[in-house]
């Protein structure tokens, strides 16, 4: 009873409701996904988040523009989803949410803002992922990788060996947190980062308050160390930009923001890419035999047949008519973007993964429009160089284990990937699968 006092009323009553929140959530999915067949509830549930890709083919064909029992739309068409996500009809505030974060609390800066501020917050941040940027990170990469892979050994798991590792480095660097703060700001980045997928319980939340909480501390150290040494990283220019470009208040968010989406795409992007690689061996054999001109195609390939962000959401601002439907003010369309990538009208055999795929149309894994992932350059170029060097050095890989997925819908990647590097590399036009 102590505890209980201490820990306040008006706490007590926040806790029992957002507990109760939480279960008339799962509960609607699992009542909506098993009795209705509703698509966006069965993406919430086990077997839409093993198999998406049946449940976005189910949603095509009922239509370009489909209701749902939640008093949404949705929409697996490559055609409307880059519609959607191009018009400046509709806007991002509040529809991450249904997507299916449940950390709509957490600021996410210009992630969850409508011009104009989305558009100076991008401007701010644009010019840190630009090419000459991108051409001077390439050698850190390359390091990072090869000290990643040294350390690995015989047997390791993909995700934590380098997958993770690799993108936390690199973007910790590129915003200029120093050495001995770094295991750190990841530490904390990741419990945020695991958040964009949905909070799953109070305790996950209490580690989510507090993982935030951390970081702003340590943002805001960072911000006064810089005002006295600024140098060239993105604190330094963001300290600098402070008062006319971006309010005090914004300064942490934005950084939250690069932190989390530097590694999150990263990682998941790379697992998914050394999974589908090992499914299908002639194409790894290949890959092996010249990483330099297949790396960056597998990648893509990748991002297209099984892409680390599934969905995003927009709101309507104003009624528009889509895909001959009515879409109402305040309505809200959710674009399935890893049905988008195999829509049988903009891509040949869509369900079939192949390295040597010529692009007919861009697909839509960093989204598109005036949101279109501004770090994706470096993500492109740390997974190539990581998928690069992989096969160069361990050509011989296996799997030593079963992989383990997360267990969200919203981003997809495995957690775990055991492999064993063998010595002996495959022969091109091995192996059943293509």
């Amino acid at each position: 009873m102590a505890d209980r006092g201490r820990l306040g009323a008006g706490d007590l009553r926040t806790a029992v409701a957002f507990a109760g929140g939480l279960y008339r959530r799962r509960l609607g999915f699992v009542y909506h996904g098993y009795l209705h067949h509703d698509p966006i509830s069965q993406l919430h549930l086990r077997t839409g988040r093993d198999d998406p890709y049946a449940v976005y083919r189910r949603v095509r064909a009922q239509g370009a523009l489909v209701p749902t029992r939640l008093g949404r739309w949705m929409t697996a068409t490559h055609r409307v989803c880059d519609a959607v996500l191009r018009d400046r009809r509709f806007g991002v505030r509040s529809a991450e949410l249904v997507a299916g974060s449940e950390a709509d609390e957490f600021d996410m800066s210009m992630l969850d803002r409508d011009p104009p501020d989305h558009t100076r917050l991008r401007r701010l941040a644009q010019p840190s992922f630009g090419p000459r940027r991108m051409a001077a990170y390439r050698p850190r990469i390359e390091r990072t990788v090869d000290e990643l892979l040294t350390r690995a050994g015989a047997e390791f798991d993909v995700v934590s060996a380098l997958a993770a590792p690799l993108p936390i480095a690199v973007i910790t660097d590129l915003l200029g947190v120093p050495d001995a703060d770094a295991e750190r700001f990841a530490r904390y980045g990741v419990v945020i980062g695991g958040a964009l997928d949905g909070i799953s319980s109070l305790r996950h939340a209490a580690r989510l308050r507090a993982a935030a909480a951390e970081l702003r501390v340590l943002f805001e150290e960072l911000f006064e160390l810089r005002r006295h040494t600024p140098a060239d990283d993105v604190i330094s220019r963001i300290v600098a930009a402070r008062g006319d470009r971006i309010g005090p208040q914004e300064m942490v968010p934005l950084c939250n923001l690069l932190l989390v989406a530097g590694f999150e795409t990263t990682v998941n992007l790379v697992g998914n890419a050394v999974n589908a690689l090992l499914d299908h061996p002639r194409q790894w054999a290949e890959l092996c035999a010249d990483p330099h001109g297949l790396a960056g195609p597998a990648i893509e390939e990748t991002l297209r047949w099984d892409p680390p962000v599934q969905r995003t959401a927009r709101c309507a601002l104003e009624d528009v008519e889509l895909a001959g439907r009515t879409v109402r003010a305040g309505d809200f369309v959710v674009t399935l973007l890893g049905g988008a990538n195999r829509d049988p009208e903009v891509f040949a055999d869509p369900d079939r993964f192949d390295i040597h795929r010529t692009p007919g149309a861009d697909h839509l894994a960093f989204s598109s429009g005036i949101h279109y992932c501004v770090g994706q350059p470096l993500a492109r170029l740390e997974a190539t160089v990581a998928l690069r060097m992989l096969a160069e050095r361990m050509p011989g890989l296996r799997r030593a284990g079963p992989m383990r997925r997360r267990i969200g819908g919203l981003l997809r990647g495995p957690i775990r990937l055991p492999v064993r590097a063998t010595a002996t590399a495959p022969a091109v036009g091995a192996g059943k699968a293509a």
